[in-house]
């Protein structure tokens, strides 16, 4: 038999082409099937190696295992696209899909944003914080504040009662007097102001350098452990544990347009991540504080200076004062402000 080698070889082409076809459209279809349906980018408000940046990360990585591969969240360190205070407007544009951050950072935008992400002297414990969240109205005033900047609200954490750095003792609100400290925007620093010190604005990245060149005596920035961490202590001796001030609430929220895409079940298991996220994030850095703060006093190398319970109650009827201040600066702050007085008039907290 003689075998016709033009036709065999156009038969081999268009199979092989066939085949490839085939592959081709197999390999399209696998990355279909596998690769997420959601690749977002999140910017956080803390710089990368902190302690908070670290459980953001893995918040983010644990999304990709939850939802079952359709949602990819990318954790970008503070200031990796925009500056930590124009995160709020990027992720209505869709510059970014998302910010894990402190709300008090847009207290330019509204006095809101300040009042109801730092009420400074209200909580003594996260627990608290959260509650007025989750169940007291915070959530639905975090909702109407952000849905006029395309962005929804996907919940809440804190970091803890924050520790105060300082290079000078502090044993009470006298102390604070012409003291020049870091503080962010908004609230707290009006807080301080009353208090007599004298408020500077810094993102957290500028703190080591302003307090090791003296532009700087004291700073509000976070809870003990981290401020050990950064090498806060080496060159603020002076810090005061527990903190006697601030208690951020750090907001988790996403664009709206591409949150309104992802279907509802996995919206719910994102939220509910979030809730887990928040509880990791308390326990992890309360725990961290008790160790180093342990660490600290065996070293000797500092003095923790803990106010009385009068003092702190000095501070936070000054605070009281500015809560009510700010109130009168918008129509939401006074919302925020009707909310939260109710809420801790209820827990009997005022």
């Amino acid at each position: 038999m003689k075998i016709n080698k033009s036709k065999l070889s156009k038969t081999a082409g268009v199979f092989s082409k066939t085949l490839i076809g085939s592959l081709a459209g197999l390999g399209l279809m696998t990355s279909t099937v596998f690769a997420a349906e959601f690749n977002l980018k999140f910017q956080s408000s803390d710089n990368a190696g902190n302690a908070n940046y670290v459980l953001m990360q893995d918040w983010a990585t644990s999304i990709d295992k939850l939802t079952a591969g359709k949602v990819s969240i990318e954790m970008l360190p503070a200031g990796s696209i925009v500056k930590h205070t124009e995160t709020l407007e990027s992720v209505g544009l869709g510059i970014l899909d998302g910010h894990i951050t402190a709300t008090g950072y847009f207290s330019g935008k509204d006095p809101a944003f300040g009042l109801l992400g730092n009420t400074v002297g209200a909580w003594g414990d996260p627990a608290q914080m959260l509650d007025f969240i989750n169940n007291g109205g915070g959530r639905e005033l975090y909702e109407e504040l952000l849905t006029p900047y395309g962005v929804q609200f996907l919940g809440a954490t804190a970091t803890g009662l924050e520790a105060f750095v300082s290079k000078i003792p502090l044993n009470g609100v006298a102390d604070l007097k012409g003291l020049k400290l870091r503080a962010p925007e908004g609230l707290v620093q009006a807080v301080f102001a009353a208090a007599g010190a004298t408020p500077v604005n810094l993102p957290g990245s500028e703190v080591y350098t302003s307090l090791d060149k003296g532009l700087i005596d004291a700073a509000d920035y976070t809870v003990f452990s981290t401020n050990q961490q950064q090498g806060l202590h080496k060159i603020a001796k002076h810090p005061v544990y527990p903190g006697f001030h601030s208690m951020p609430v750090i907001e988790v929220s996403m664009t709206q347009k591409t949150w309104n895409k992802i279907p509802a079940a996995t919206q719910a298991i994102i939220l509910s991540s979030v809730k887990d996220f928040a509880i990791n994030m308390i326990t992890t850095l309360k725990n961290n504080d008790i160790k180093a703060v342990a660490e600290a006093r065996a070293a000797g190398d500092i003095t923790i200076h803990d106010w009385s319970k009068e003092e702190r109650n000095k501070f936070r009827k000054i605070a009281q004062g500015q809560w009510e201040i700010f109130a009168k600066k918008s129509p939401n702050a006074q919302k925020v402000f009707d909310v939260l007085s109710k809420y801790l008039a209820d827990k009997g907290m005022l």
